[in-house]
């Protein structure tokens, strides 16, 4: 055999250009379990670069809350009820007033710092309402290249993304902040109040509104990576994508449950090791953020293709998914459904 057959035969073993390749077979892009698993296996070393660069969407958060937690603290009542029951039993005492004294009279321990302590946790949160859109869009940019099996660069494509959503991306990411921690803020409101009809009413309603919140990210990012649409347009495409794709919804919170169990198992099987607890609280840092993210995205993104991308195409052509141009901005993609 010549050395030119030989470069030929070993040029199309591993060439990885696929048009080099014309004996090659097809992979089957359906977005089915088993593609998750071949996708996440192929890709998870860039997950775990991923997942460092996602860090600093959880980093200031954590900062905030050593510095928090570092405070002096100081005894306060826990229930409203022990000032009045404190002034009726100074005035009189009675077996009821002091069993109620002793009941409602418990006290918490609440931290308090000095001017230093909370500019350093003002600047954390305004680090991460500053740039969480602008993570958030980075990072999805490279998780749905993954998914549509296309190379991937982390920091180009990263900083590409970025540059391309520059606006949308600081706007959505103020928004999302804030709609995350108002629903937060509400959820523990409605959970420390007395029950009653109304605030049993609330409660539920503000589940719903978190739960539809929740699924809603699934898709508001990647379709600010893929079209040039408006935020009020993305967000009601985002509303109507979370009932259309409500089984892929599902199984995507069971993958993050699965992945959240296995992080959580650890914990029991590393307590006889020298590290203890200290691998399993690790471990997430490396690799739980960006899977979980690839699990949601690799969820969406098929709903996304088949209403907004799909329709498009017209019947006789020959483009694949890959060679689809979804990024340019036209009048097809500024449609809504």
């Amino acid at each position: 055999m010549s050395t030119k057959k030989k470069e030929g035969l070993l040029y199309r073993l591993f060439s990885s250009n696929r048009a080099d390749r014309p004996d090659a077979q097809d992979e089957d892009t359906t977005p089915t379990v088993k593609r998750y698993f071949k996708l996440l296996g192929r890709r998870f070393w860039k997950l775990i670069s991923l997942n460092l660069m996602m860090l600093p969407m959880v980093l200031p958060i954590l900062l905030a809350a050593y510095f928090y937690l570092g405070f002096d603290k100081t005894p306060v009542e826990n229930s409203p009820l022990f000032s009045p029951l404190y002034g009726v039993n100074f005035i009189q005492k009675s077996p009821i007033v002091t069993q109620l004294l002793d009941l409602h009279g418990a006290q918490v321990f609440v931290p308090f710092g000095n001017t230093v302590t909370y500019v350093l946790i003002a600047v954390c949160l305004i680090f991460l309402l500053v740039t969480f859109g602008w993570q958030n869009v980075g990072a999805t940019y490279i998780l749905r290249s993954m998914v549509r099996g296309e190379p991937v660069f982390l920091f180009s494509d990263y900083f590409y993304a970025i540059r391309r959503n520059l606006k949308q991306g600081f706007l959505m990411g103020v928004i999302d902040v804030l709609a995350i921690v108002l629903l937060v803020f509400d959820l523990q409101y409605f959970m420390s109040m007395p029950s009653s009809f109304w605030i049993d009413c609330g409660f539920f309603a503000i589940c719903i509104i978190a739960i539809l919140y929740f699924f809603m990210r699934f898709y508001i990012y990647l379709m600010m990576v893929t079209f040039d649409l408006s935020l009020k347009k993305i967000l009601k495409n985002a509303l109507i994508f979370t009932v259309l794709g409500i089984k892929r919804n599902i199984m995507a919170v069971l993958g993050i449950v699965v992945i959240t169990a296995i992080n959580v198992v650890l914990f029991p099987l590393f307590m006889m090791t020298p590290l203890s607890i200290a691998i399993p609280l690790l471990l997430p840092f490396l690799y739980y953020f960006a899977v979980t993210a690839f699990t949601t995205t690799f969820a969406a993104y098929p709903i996304i293709d088949r209403y907004m991308i799909e329709p498009y195409r017209t019947p006789d052509s020959d483009e694949s998914d890959e060679d689809f141009e979804v990024d340019a901005p036209s009048e097809q993609n500024d449609e809504t459904i």
